[in-house]
């Protein structure tokens, strides 16, 4: 299949099933789902047409692993990033000792100030390795790596998820648990 083809797929997912699920009519169950047929056909009725092959490439071949089908392979969803209101019944998960968090080095006097926040998004998004964490910063210009110590921010309360892809997440990160490497 022509990565491009890929890529656009990807990316009209990503708006559909994080952001604006009710454009094509969808609504989000628990969990984030939506039925494989009901998004096919949405998509269609759309003009935007996608078959089963490339629904499975997509999910398939993504680096950033942003969709999962369900067992069965009858259902859809993106693993988190989500700006619309849903539950995704995630499970509270013990962090590793330190996780990563990579943006733009015009960033971080905000970040250092303020803290990581979740914006308009359910959750503040954290790697657990530092080349993942370079990788989301090189979207934002010259990327600079903060480390997040997740012992202190359990100990005083915070509660973290991890999503089927590896991102960790948790509600915000105040400045006093980030230390830029």
């Amino acid at each position: 299949m022509e990565q491009n083809r890929l890529v656009k797929i990807s990316k009209y997912l990503s708006k559909h099933l994080r952001h604006a699920p009710d454009r094509l009519g969808l609504v989000l169950a628990p969990g984030g789902w939506v039925s494989v047929d009901a998004l096919l056909s949405a998509c269609a009725a759309s003009q935007f047409p996608i078959t089963s092959a490339e629904l499975e490439a997509v999910v398939a071949a993504s680096d950033k692993q942003r969709f999962s089908f369900d067992k069965t392979h009858t259902r859809i969803r993106a693993n988190q990033g989500h700006s619309v209101a849903v539950d995704l019944q995630l499970e509270p998960q013990i962090p590793p000792d330190v996780l990563y968090h990579g943006t733009g080095e015009k960033s971080v006097p905000a970040i250092l100030q303020a803290g990581l926040l979740k914006m308009s998004r359910h959750h503040v998004h954290l790697s657990s390795d530092r080349e993942t964490a370079r990788k989301v910063g090189m979207r934002h210009g010259r990327p600079i790596i903060l480390l997040v110590d997740t012992v202190a921010m359990q100990q005083a309360g915070f509660t973290f998820y991890c999503s089927d892809n590896g991102v960790w997440l948790v509600d915000t990160v105040p400045p006093h648990y980030l230390k830029a490497e």
